[in-house]
């Protein structure tokens, strides 16, 4: 009767398996776009760093 009934155990290691192998596909799929966007401008974030603007003026308030 022990053989019917599946151990919690073996569901957990299941559960655990499928975790990791989702886990190494988002690592796949993380590295594959990494290499393929290895140029110059190949951050996310564009323009974080140059000259403002224009220089800002302060004037006291009159009134």
């Amino acid at each position: 009767m022990s053989d019917v009934t599946p151990e919690p155990e073996s569901s957990e290691d299941e559960l655990k398996r499928k975790f990791r192998e989702a886990l190494e596909r988002k690592k796949l799929a993380q590295t594959e776009a990494n290499a393929s966007g290895g140029g110059r401008n190949s951050s996310k974030i564009h323009g974080t760093h140059g000259p403002v603007g224009g220089k800002r003026s302060f004037r006291r308030k009159s009134g």
